[in-house]
């Protein structure tokens, strides 16, 4: 279609150009830049003028920035991918399914979906240098997808904060001499107990078998039968702590109440945070994690080291991943679905994030090695969690004579109830409940903070001028909008909507988009073709390095993907919390929502479909095809293979593909 003749005009004079001639359009020239302006900007990039007040001195791209060191990009990254799940999700799963036996599903399920996927990611970001939305121009009819990733991090975002707020509130609680929920103090009912209370028994009275309450057995100074005494259903102090005084809990989702305002005092102080780490983009959050993904982990060796020492420790241990183990659980099904959906949801890959945060890389940058990187630390860190949880909770259970299997739980029932009951025991246990706490809080941060910066991308790319210029103003608005669609989250059927939006939008909502991703790139952009993208980033591989991630990519990553999508569409059930049931009209908005997310994915589809040229099978095809402003955003970066490509910092009108989407215009 097209034939591209090179002149060897003086470069001196005019630089060289490349002249092009197309059957459809008459012949023009298209200028390469000008030797000159390639020496100005270098003189820039290492001259004292280079300097500018939003820091982006030596910044390869400077209309977009990058990041200021390889370990601001690398901690972003970690503290994006360690997240709560990894303290309060993965011991559990470790627990319940086999203990040590679960984590060979868990590691070939990392090097089967989780690391193609979040390498595939890395590079897409780095190569285009764009974020998840304006990144889909790889394959314009899938760019819905790109905004069904940022909507479900927006919603995301709103309830996530939520749950720092409660680890901010319990860090304020421990600053007391006895933590709140050590006892059954003025707010508890009779249910409250640390011990158990026997409710009934049979009895020996008059030589005759009977069965009695114990308050008449006592009083009649009988004793219980082994074996025939019921217990009654009690509640330990943190947990009624947690839901009459913490979340002050209605009794349903049709019980909205009051906003409870120190969460609401609390939310607000998340939002003050997130917002003063990001007033500067990666310049500053990028700084700020060096202590906020790295703290934690003091924080768990410290923990562990404690509840190492404790007696009953090593039963716990042993639950989590010792001689209790079960390798006949490999044979179950279900096991193996939990491994790859605790690696899916662990690895943040499809939210939007790891796109967004490798867009800020320089262009050479070894992408491979840093998702390597990321994600062993992220699953090592997953398995060093689980003693630091387990260790303490079997001490709990020595000190309430239970076994280990009546006290361990997941998700807010680890977090905020056994968790902080276990530190309860402990000597000096305000020290220990403001440290936990306090991981929670950081952890927590890390993710969130990247998560803003997803959103806080895709505005750049749509307003580059504008963020710029009001990068502060624009991520203070985004943070108050944010905190006020998230004050329903702190009422008192808070916990319900929290629970709503995690149940909804983040679960197959993020798995569809997956599935279109993975199937995007590699069966219609594709896989060699994007390979060669990657190469020209970190430099030729041979073959035999390529095998393993053309398997994955081809044929073994959308397979588990798909079969993780139809198994979580098959077991979707009603949302409820505990044993409180939502109303239909709950259902229908959670419904509502993740529909909302999706449904711009054939919606954008549609509208380029519409604005492309020819008969509707040609309008598909042009819309398969990469837009003409497609590539590494640098011109220095462009190669031969993308010589032709426009400017994507000017040509707007570019972002859909008409018929001849080969010819492209300058």
């Amino acid at each position: 279609m097209r034939e591209r003749q090179a002149g060897s005009l003086d470069m001196w004079a005019s630089g060289p150009v490349v002249v092009e001639q197309s059957i459809l359009t008459p012949w023009r020239c298209c200028p390469y830049e000008h030797p000159a302006r390639s020496i100005k900007d270098f003189s820039l990039s290492h001259g004292k003028d280079s300097r500018s007040s939003d820091g982006s001195d030596g910044d390869e791209n400077k209309e977009r920035g990058n990041w200021s060191s390889k370990g601001d990009y690398l901690l972003s990254m970690v503290g994006y991918a360690v997240g709560l799940g990894n303290v309060w999700r993965f011991p559990y799963l470790t627990y319940q399914n086999g203990g040590g036996a679960f984590l060979i599903p868990y590691t070939l399920m990392l090097a089967l979906a989780g690391l193609p996927l979040f390498f595939m990611e890395c590079s897409l970001g780095q190569f285009a240098s764009q974020g998840p939305i304006y990144v889909w121009r790889i394959l314009p009819l899938f760019q819905g997808v790109g905004f069904t990733m940022v909507i479900i991090s927006a919603f995301v975002s709103v309830y996530y904060n939520v749950i720092i707020a409660y680890a901010i509130y319990y860090l304020f609680a421990s600053f007391q001499k006895v933590l709140p929920w050590s006892e059954c103090f003025s707010w508890a009912d009779e249910f409250c107990s640390k011990t158990q209370i026997v409710n009934d028994c049979n009895t020996t009275l008059h030589g005759e078998i009977i069965h009695a309450n114990y308050t008449f057995v006592t009083s009649n100074n009988l004793t219980c039968i082994n074996g025939t005494i019921n217990y009654k259903p009690v509640q330990f102090p943190s947990e009624q702590y947690w839901n009459k005084v913490a979340l002050q809990r209605s009794s349903g989702l049709d019980e909205t109440g009051n906003v409870v305002w120190y969460l609401a005092l609390c939310l607000l102080l998340a939002w003050m945070i997130v917002a003063a780490a990001l007033f500067k983009g990666i310049k500053s959050s990028g700084k700020v994690v060096y202590f906020t993904a790295l703290f934690p982990y003091v924080i768990l060796l410290i923990l562990l080291v404690r509840g190492a020492t404790l007696e009953g420790a090593m039963d716990g241990i042993q639950y989590y991943i010792g001689r209790q183990s079960n390798f006949t659980k490999l044979m179950e099904a279900e096991v193996w679905k939990d491994a790859a959906t605790q690696i899916f949801y662990s690895l943040s890959v499809a939210w939007g994030g790891l796109v967004a945060l490798s867009s800020y890389n320089r262009f050479n940058n070894n992408c491979y090695s840093d998702a390597i990187t990321v994600c062993v630390v992220n699953c090592v860190t997953s398995v060093f969690a689980g003693f630091a949880v387990f260790s303490i909770l079997g001490h709990m259970a020595f000190v309430s004579q239970r076994p280990v299997s009546e006290v361990v739980n997941s998700g807010f029932n680890l977090a905020f109830v056994a968790y902080p009951e276990a530190l309860s025991k402990l000597p000096v246990s305000p020290l220990w409940s403001f440290l936990f706490f306090f991981m929670l809080l950081l952890l927590g941060l890390d993710s969130q903070f990247a998560s803003i910066e997803t959103l806080t991308t895709t505005i750049q790319d749509f307003f580059p001028r504008v963020m710029k210029k009001l990068r502060i103003p624009v991520t203070m608005g985004l943070c108050t909008v944010l905190f006020l669609l998230g004050l329903i989250c702190v009422t008192e059927a808070g916990i319900y909507w929290v629970n709503l939006i995690d149940h909804f939008c983040a679960g197959w909502g993020i798995l569809f988009s997956a599935v279109l991703e993975v199937a995007g790139v590699v069966y219609i952009y594709g896989g060699n073709r994007f390979i060669q993208d990657i190469e020209m980033m970190i430099g030729h591989k041979s073959r035999l390095f390529w095998l393993w991630w053309r398997i994955c990519w081809f044929f073994v990553t959308p397979a588990l993907l798909m079969a993780i999508l139809l198994w979580s569409l098959a077991t979707f059930s009603p949302p409820s919390y505990g044993s409180v049931q939502y109303p239909t009209w709950g259902s229908a908005v959670g419904w509502c929502m993740i529909i909302f997310c999706v449904i711009w994915i054939p919606i954008v589809a549609i509208v380029k479909i519409v604005k492309a040229e020819g008969t509707l099978f040609e309008r598909i095809a042009s819309c398969c095809q990469p837009a003409a402003n497609w590539g590494p955003y640098l011109e220095r970066h462009r190669g031969e293979r993308y010589s032709h490509m426009v400017d994507p910092k000017k040509e707007k009108e570019h972002e859909i593909p008409t018929v001849f989407g080969l010819i492209y215009t300058q």
